[in-house]
């Protein structure tokens, strides 16, 4: 095999060669850096992608969150008006519920008066047959001595059939001037003085005339038969004891003599003060606790009652029957007192279940505010109450702050007025501490008079004998919409504020 010369490459054309591999290189390097470079432009681009996705579907779930808390919102608005609908129609259906059931009572109760007079005519007309019967037998006994059924042929002085004999010592050694001032003040609850100027103001009202058959029971008499009973709450048997008169007589002397305080002291001793005192109570209130224009304090109380014969669950007091361990029943008294514990507004006899707000809403106290009587005067309460433009409550809530414990403070000083002057009225008339033998229709007169005496007696300065001292016990049930103006609870905090900051709160609350 014949092999052929291969012509080799000199020195200057394989230098040539050599010289073309960097260019290769550097077009390689440049290609590579291309496709690089490509590569992360692409890359960055699809992270922009993904982070305007992902702010997209960042600002979509907040347009949905948005969107969902304004329907949530919407929601709620709807159903609060739904609820406060509800809330003003089943109040509105309670209370016509019972404006009916009270329309009822008054109904059947003035039946059973009728009743009661019907049968109380027929009473006295068939007395007074039997006493004519009597006194002609008398007569022709008189006038035919020889036919008595002595058989002596005198005839003693006739004897009335139908009148029982009774001691009477008791009430003559109390009614006598020389009888002791204290012995004569721990029975009736007031001075001998003051017992006058009542006999005096009721003379023309409860005086009797005699008639043929007796002699009319004095007026003196007739009062202290009333204030005594009230006084004692003793039992009408007892009463009869010690006056010497009946018990069916002393139970009607205390119902005429309330009735007739009600008409002829009432209007004196117990009415809404004027300009002139009002403006005299503002100062004493403001002197007791720094708020200005305080025109009273409230307070309401229970009477216990014998169970009633219709609506038993209207006058069932919960709250007394859990503390006394025992079935209470009670009518409720509400009242507005003075500085000086004076009464100057009552609202009595509405049942025992309802609580303080209702029985204030029922009030004509409240229907004077709703005309605006009560213009520049704030009534105080306790939590039992509404806070209203007009009524100042205290805070309820917990974790108050120093301005708020400082204005409870104050506000409890003017509420201790009202709760004392319960206190004694009840301390004085120990008739209203437990249940009494008074119908219910006749109750509120009963409570009426009981309140008017006590005015008496506190204008007077008539002093409590320390033995008749009462702890008043009524708890507070704050009420399910205790705030019924805006504008009520800015004046409440401002007022809160300025007592504490002009040095008028104390440091109790401390």
């Amino acid at each position: 095999m014949e092999i052929g010369s291969f012509p080799f490459l000199n020195q200057e054309e394989f230098s040539h060669f050599y010289s073309l591999f960097p260019e290769m290189e550097d077009s390689n390097v440049n290609v590579e850096s291309k496709k690089r470079r490509r590569k992360d432009e692409e890359d960055e681009d699809m992270e922009g992608l993904k982070k305007k996705s992902q702010f997209r579907d960042i600002l979509t779930s907040l347009i949905l969150l948005d969107e969902e808390e304004k329907q949530e919102e919407n929601q709620w608005a709807i159903e609060s008006e739904q609820e406060k609908a509800s809330f003003e129609l089943n109040f509105k259906q309670e209370s016509r519920a019972m404006d009916e059931y009270n329309n009822n009572l008054k109904q059947h109760y003035l039946q059973l008066e009728e009743l009661d007079q019907s049968r109380t005519k027929r009473v006295r007309r068939s007395a007074s047959t039997v006493a004519v019967a009597v006194a002609a037998a008398g007569n022709v006994g008189s006038e035919n001595p020889g036919q008595s059924g002595t058989g002596n042929g005198s005839a003693g002085p006739h004897r009335r059939l139908w009148v029982k004999d009774r001691s009477k010592d008791w009430w003559d050694r109390h009614n006598h001037p020389d009888f002791p001032e204290e012995e004569f003040r721990k029975d009736f609850r007031m001075s001998k003085a003051t017992f006058e100027l009542i006999c005096e103001e009721l003379d023309s009202a409860v005086i009797k005339k005699n008639t043929m058959l007796r002699d009319a029971i004095p007026v003196r008499q007739r009062v202290a038969v009333c204030i005594w009973r009230l006084a004692t709450g003793e039992p009408l048997r007892l009463v009869s004891k010690r006056f010497g008169l009946g018990i069916s007589t002393c139970h009607k002397l205390v119902l005429e003599v309330c009735s007739a305080i009600r008409t002829v002291l009432m209007p004196k001793f117990l009415q809404w003060p004027g300009e002139e005192r009002m403006k005299k109570i503002k100062e004493e209130f403001e002197n007791i606790s720094g708020i200005p224009n305080v025109g009273g304090s409230m307070y309401t109380t229970h009477i216990p009652i014998i169970a009633p014969k219709i609506s038993v669950a209207a006058y069932f007091n919960k709250r007394h029957t859990e503390r006394n361990q025992k079935t209470s029943y009670s009518i409720t008294v509400q009242g507005v007192v003075d500085p000086k514990g004076v009464f100057t507004d009552v609202c009595i006899g509405w049942p025992g279940s309802m609580p303080d707000d209702q029985v204030l809403e029922k009030s004509a106290l409240y229907q004077r505010a709703n005309r605006g009587q009560l213009r520049d005067v704030r009534i105080v309460g306790n939590s039992g109450f509404p806070l209203l433009d007009w009524v100042l409550v205290p805070y309820t809530r917990q974790n108050l702050t120093w301005t708020q414990h400082a204005f409870n403070e104050k506000i409890g000083d003017v509420q201790n007025v009202a709760k004392e002057a319960f206190a004694r009225l009840k301390g004085r008339w120990s008739c209203l501490q437990k249940r009494t033998e008074v119908k219910l229709q006749d109750l509120p007169v009963v409570l009426g008079a009981c309140c008017v005496l006590h005015n008496i007696c506190q204008m007077r300065d008539e002093e409590i004998d320390p033995e008749s001292k009462f702890d008043l016990f009524d708890d507070e049930m704050i009420p399910e919409n205790s705030v019924r103006s805006a504008a009520a609870v800015q004046a409440r905090d401002h007022i809160a504020h300025n007592l504490l900051h002009h040095g008028l709160a104390g440091t109790t609350f401390l």
